[in-house]
């Protein structure tokens, strides 16, 4: 088993930043994909960033230029850098953790993210006011 657990989300107003942050009890994957989702009220979960073991990165278009994915391996500590935040950024935020090579591509195709990604963390809450 592996618990993940959110931390960095809060109330900015637009145009401002902020750091999410997802620590992992453990690795249990030599090969795996990390990834960052939301979800806004009444809103499907989507993908939002995947981080593979490699270190090859992926992003939803709608954040490509303003959020940055990375981790840090010797911390089992993974980090989302949102930057220029917009109000429809607005949305509950959860990393995951697939065992494999990322499968983010599929998800920002439409399928469920819930295919791919085993292990969720309980999310972190992320307000852009205008």
């Amino acid at each position: 088993q592996v618990q993940l657990v959110e931390s960095g989300g809060g109330s900015v107003q637009a145009g401002g930043s902020l750091r999410l942050s997802c620590t992992a009890s453990r690795l249990i994957y030599s090969t795996y994909c990390m990834g960052w989702f939301r979800q806004a009220p009444g809103k499907e979960r989507e993908g939002v960033a995947g981080i593979d073991s490699d270190g090859s990165t992926s992003y939803a278009d709608s954040v490509k230029g303003r959020f940055t994915i990375s981790e840090d391996n010797a911390k089992n500590t993974l980090y989302l850098q949102m930057n220029n935040l917009k109000p429809e950024d607005t949305a509950m935020y959860y990393c995951a953790l697939q065992r494999g090579m990322c499968r983010l591509s599929r998800v920002f195709a439409g399928d469920d993210p819930f295919t791919y990604f085993g292990f969720w963390g309980q999310g972190t809450q992320v307000t852009v006011s205008s």
